[in-house]
C-alpha cells in the first residue's frame, strides 16, 4: 500500500481532486492484504486507532461515535417496532454496537463479506466490537448481496455500511440492490446507508438516494458532522416502504435516562429532527430536476 509516506497517511489523489486528507501516522497496528481489500490500522495522536479500506479511511476511534449513532439510531427511532435488524457490511462492528441497545430489538444479523475486518478490528477497535457479545447477534459471513437474494419480507429495518463503490462493495451500488433491500423488508421497513456531503461532490452526492427514490415510495437525505472525513461531515440516504413514515420526526422520543444507559454521545431527539434540517444550497441541489 503506498499510502504512507514520511509517517503520514494519505488517502488517493483521485478521490477528491484538488484535496487531500492526511493523518500523522505514530504507528503501524496492522498491515495486510484480505481476500477481498487492503486492510491497515495506524495510531493517530489525535484521532486514536484508525481504519483504512483499500487506501480510504473508514472510521477513527476519537468520531466514529458520530457516524454510527446516527446511522443506527435515526432508522431505529423511526420505526414503530425494530425487532429484525440487518446490517450489509458493517464489520468494524460499531453499528451492531449500537443496534442491540435497543430494547426493541430481538435480532441483529450482521452480513459482512470480508471476515479479516472483523479479526482485525476486534484487535486493534475493540471499543466498536463490544456488540459481537451479545446474544442477539446472528453472524453471516459472505456476500450481502446474495444474502439478500434468499430472504423476503424479514426484516423491519436494514442498515447498509459498506466502503466506496470501489472493491468488494461494488455490487450494493445500483438500484438492483436497493430493489433487493426493498424486498427484503417488511411493510413497515426502513433502510438506511451511507451518501456523500455535498460539499466535495455538490449533485454528484446524491447518487445512493436517486436509486433509492427509484425503488421507495419514500425517501430522504440527513447528515452528521465527523471530523476525521474529508470534508468533516457524512450524508445519509434514508427510505420507507410506507409513505406514511415523517423521518424528521421519531416515532419513540428518548429520554435522558436512556441516553446515558445506552451511553450515546451524538445521537438525541433534537439532533435527530436538526439532522433533516438542510443547508439552502444543499436544498437546492436536492430539488433541481
Amino acid at each position: 500500500m503506498n499510502v504512507l509516506q514520511e509517517g503520514w497517511f494519505s488517502e488517493s489523489d483521485h478521490l477528491w481532486p484538488g484535496q487531500k486528507l492526511s493523518f500523522e501516522v505514530t504507528d503501524v497496528l496492522y498491515e495486510g492484504r484480505s481476500a477481498f481489500q487492503d486492510v491497515l490500522v495506524f495510531h493517530n495522536k489525535r484521532y486514536g486507532n484508525v481504519l483504512v479500506l483499500d487506501g480510504v479511511i473508514q472510521c477513527a476511534e476519537k468520531d466514529e461515535f458520530t457516524y454510527h449513532e446516527m446511522m443506527t439510531h435515526v432508522p431505529l427511532f423511526c420505526h414503530p417496532n425494530p425487532a429484525e435488524v440487518l446490517i450489509v457490511g458493517g464489520g468494524d462492528g460499531a453499528i451492531l454496537r449500537e443496534a442491540v441497545k435497543h430494547s426493541a430489538v430481538k435480532r441483529v444479523t450482521l452480513c459482512e463479506i470480508d471476515g479479516t475486518v472483523i479479526d482485525v478490528c476486534k484487535k486493534h477497535l475493540p471499543s466498536m466490537m463490544t456488540g459481537f457479545d451479545s446474544d442477539k447477534l446472528t453472524l453471516h459471513i459472505g456476500d450481502g448481496f446474495e444474502f439478500l437474494k434468499k430472504h423476503t419480507g424479514k426484516f423491519d429495518v436494514v442498515i447498509t455500511d459498506v466502503s466506496d463503490e470501489a472493491g468488494p462493495a461494488e455490487s450494493v451500488f445500483n438500484t438492483t440492490y436497493f430493489q433487493m433491500v426493498k424486498n427484503a423488508l417488511n411493510s413497515n421497513g426502513i433502510h438506511v446507508t451511507q451518501e456523500d456531503g455535498p460539499w466535495l461532490k455538490g449533485s454528484k452526492c446524491f447518487y445512493e438516494l436517486d436509486f433509492a427514490k427509484t425503488v421507495f415510495p419514500n425517501s430522504s437525505y440527513y447528515y452528521a458532522s465527523v471530523p476525521s472525513f474529508p470534508s468533516g461531515e457524512i450524508g445519509f440516504a434514508i427510505s420507507a416502504c410506507s409513505s406514511d413514515i415523517r423521518f424528521e420526526e421519531p416515532l419513540r422520543k428518548i429520554t435522558n435516562e436512556e441516553i446515558n444507559a445506552m451511553g450515546l454521545k451524538y445521537y438525541n431527539t433534537d439532533v435527530h429532527r436538526a439532522s433533516f434540517v438542510l443547508p439552502e444550497f444543499t436544498r437546492k441541489i436536492l430539488a433541481a430536476p
